[in-house]
């Protein structure tokens, strides 16, 4: 074990100040905690243990690490037993000192979007981050992908334990530091997705003509059969989804339909 990092770890504890609100939900028994656990641990078998590819989840309840694969030390350089000891404390202690500030600003957009919707919607709820690791011995950069949900949810709707799915990336994603986007499915059937890069809120001043093609992409339509409806230039279509993709903040089309699905119009 590393003594001097397990020593550090101990005395700071300033990464799980963050997760205060999480350690604070009024927790309920789950009773099938147990063989939930049980079943994870026999499905990480079965998967096989790629290289680069991690399981992992964390609970809430004492800001530890329920459940995490062993091929987590050879991937970062730190030992099983620090994650062990210090479960969310050396989790957050690998992660690019440049990603941490957005990484918590992440988790209280999380807590806070999670605790509003309804239990229904809760069990639909995940999310998908990417960001930088630090190899505790080289200081290599380690860029990897990472897509979480709720793994177990209490009687009352507590979020208690998550579940976290994380591939090492071979070569640098598009983005530059840390990324984000959460995604849930409401009552009503539609599906809801938000982006690091969405608007701050709904309000986007889309022109009357603008919020028409964006509703006629949402249903499919190609930009031919806009053109065609609307009785406007190809090239005024084409202008009006740049405009769109821009007021959006989108980084592409996909994106930006993913943005538009979330809106009312």
């Amino acid at each position: 074990m590393d003594k001097v990092l397990l020593k550090d770890l101990k005395r700071q504890n300033k990464y799980t100040k963050f997760f205060k609100e999480w350690q604070e939900q009024e927790f309920k028994d789950h009773p099938d905690e147990a063989k939930v656990l049980e079943e994870l641990e026999v499905l990480s078998k079965n998967i096989g243990m790629r290289e680069g590819f991690v399981i992992a989840c964390f609970d809430y309840r004492n800001l530890d690490l329920a459940f995490f694969t062993g091929n987590v030390e050879e991937i970062t350089g730190y030992p099983e037993s620090i994650f062990r000891e210090k479960g969310m404390e050396a989790s957050f202690s690998m992660i690019h000192p440049g990603d941490r500030p957005e990484l918590f600003r992440f988790q209280k957009i999380v807590f806070d979007v999670f605790h509003q919707l309804t239990m229904k919607e809760r069990h639909s709820f995940e999310f998908s981050y990417t960001t930088r690791w630090v190899h505790r011995t080289t200081n290599e950069i380690i860029w990897t992908v990472g897509k979480a949900k709720p793994f177990l949810i209490d009687s009352d709707g507590n979020f208690a334990i998550d579940l976290h799915i994380i591939i090492q990336l071979q070569n640098q994603p598009k983005v530059t530091s840390y990324d984000w986007n959460y995604s849930y499915q409401k009552e009503d059937g539609s599906r809801v997705y938000v982006s690091k890069s969405s608007p701050k809120d709904n309000n986007v001043k889309l022109t009357k003509k603008e919020k028409e093609i964006a509703q006629m992409i949402l249903d499919g339509k190609k930009s031919k059969e806009v053109s065609e409806t609307l009785n406007i230039s190809m090239n005024t279509v084409g202008t009006h989804r740049k405009n769109i993709l821009k007021k959006l903040n989108a980084r592409n089309m996909g994106e930006m339909i993913k943005i538009l699905a979330s809106y009312d119009f």
